[in-house]
């Protein structure tokens, strides 16, 4: 073999690759063997996210990355993954807007809020119907502006069959005041009559 032939060769081992034992990484054939030595003793593999961190700063690798989180708003223990998409899709104390009427409140309590907002009504100016607020979408889309006659003429039906009760309702009598006057006139008969009795009885004693 020629100097040339046996340069190519030594060249070739150099430069062949092989995977590592233990980090699973690919090194020249010529390091293998101190790279594992170095690698096994100083490195470990994280059971989390499979990086290869030194033994020594492990528990500090998982308490910045891998270790539970508060939530701030409803202090549950997330993990730092999955933080941002909890607080802005599961947390049940992030803000939530009502469909009905737009206001803000915390996402556990818009199930009980929408359940009584849904439910009501207001006046579609097109038909002249009250609708349910949870029925408005459906209803503008099917809605043929038509005026409901009946409706309007059974609410003015009842506003003058209300005002006519009224009319024919006799106004209030003020029997408190009443019953004050007579009992002050029965009073003062009372003490009229006593003292005609009185001047009367010393005249008559006058005269025996």
């Amino acid at each position: 073999m020629s100097a040339i032939e046996t340069m190519a060769v030594a060249s070739n081992d150099e430069y062949t690759a092989k995977i590592c034992g233990h980090c699973a990484r690919a090194i020249p054939s010529s390091n293998i063997d101190l790279h594992y030595f170095h690698c096994s003793r100083n490195l470990e593999k994280c059971k989390i996210c499979g990086d290869m961190v030194p033994k020594k700063h492990a528990e500090e690798h998982y308490s910045n990355t891998h270790a539970p989180v508060s939530c701030s708003l409803c202090h549950e223990l997330i993990e730092p993954d999955n933080l941002d998409a909890h607080k802005s899709q599961k947390c049940p104390q992030r803000m939530a807007t009502c469909d009905y009427c737009e206001f803000p409140l915390p996402a556990i309590d818009l199930f009980e809020h929408q359940e009584v907002c849904g439910n009501r009504t207001e006046l579609c100016h097109l038909c002249n119907r009250y609708i349910r607020l949870r029925e408005r979408s459906a209803h503008e889309v099917s809605c043929n502006g038509v005026p409901n006659t009946t409706i309007e003429s059974s609410r003015v039906a009842r506003e003058v069959e209300r005002d006519r009760a009224r009319r024919r309702r006799p106004p209030p009598r003020d029997f408190s005041t009443r019953r004050l006057l007579f009992t002050i006139a029965i009073s003062g008969i009372a003490i009229l009559l006593g003292s005609f009795i009185f001047q009367a009885k010393p005249d008559q004693d006058q005269v025996h």
